[in-house]
């Protein structure tokens, strides 16, 4: 029976984070929803993690910078009697640029995916989980949370907004049983940098770590309910120093040098 297992959904899990999300999950035991527009890499992946982990997998084709999407998600989901363990918000995308040129349309699409949508998810299923006092969260912020970025303005602040709340969702749902976590990976070589058009430079490549180790590290990290996961040396300093040593005039000129 569907609710008889643990269930965890990833969205954005067609490559990159989300789809070693997948298998990271899937190594403990979990049973998948996949949730993503590439329907062909989502049932690779499917077909892959149920002959080696030997789990159930269902693969939903959604669009979820579409405003309807999200709650589309929760129906079918209801609709197939599935119960959620873990919800992981891995879906979105960056765009480099100047802020007055980059197309309208697609800045505004990042909001709504990377924002809306991670936000009517955890609204959706939060309370379900405070009842149930189990589960959790996973909702993938970056270190770009911390400051502000010049030439990815729209992407940065909405990274910040993710961490933000993220936090303040860990303290609420902590006293019931309940974790919610923010995974702040620094760069990944995945198809986000080409999407963005981001450029990685030696400072960048010198952060970098591999997707499959983000994941590793970030559901280490929610499962042990920390609030907050930064996976690589390199990239928690930098987070701390963006915080606590340099002032943000200095920050936000540094991150737009790296980004320009």
């Amino acid at each position: 029976m569907a609710k008889d297992r643990r269930w965890t959904v990833v969205t954005g899990a067609s490559s990159g984070i989300g789809a070693e999300l997948a298998r990271a999950f899937a190594a403990g035991g979990s049973s998948l929803v996949l949730v993503a527009r590439r329907r062909e890499r989502m049932e690779e992946l499917a077909a892959e993690l149920r002959d080696v982990r030997n789990i159930a997998v269902e693969i939903m084709t959604l669009d979820l910078e579409d405003t309807a999407a999200p709650a589309a998600l929760v129906r079918a989901l209801d609709s197939l009697g599935i119960i959620i363990h873990t919800l992981v918000n891995n879906a979105g995308f960056g765009l480099r640029g100047s802020f007055a040129e980059l197309p309208y349309d697609e800045q505004i699409g990042m909001v709504e995916l990377n924002v809306v949508a991670l936000t009517k998810l955890c609204r959706m299923v939060l309370p379900g989980l405070i009842a149930r006092r189990r589960g959790g969260i996973l909702n993938l912020a970056s270190t770009a949370a911390f400051q502000a970025g010049p030439n990815m303005a729209v992407y940065y602040a909405t990274k910040a907004f993710v961490l933000s709340l993220s936090e303040a969702l860990h303290e609420e749902a902590k006293p019931h049983g309940v974790t919610v976590t923010a995974l702040c990976p620094g760069p990944v070589a995945t198809e986000f940098q080409a999407r963005a058009d981001m450029k990685m430079t030696r400072a960048l490549e010198f952060a970098a770590i591999p997707a499959a180790e983000v994941a590793r590290v970030g559901v280490a990290g929610y499962e042990a309910r920390r609030a907050i996961v930064i996976p690589g040396l390199a990239n928690q300093f930098g987070a701390w120093g963006a915080q606590h040593l340099a002032p943000r005039f200095l920050t936000r000129k540094i991150a737009g040098k790296v980004q320009a």
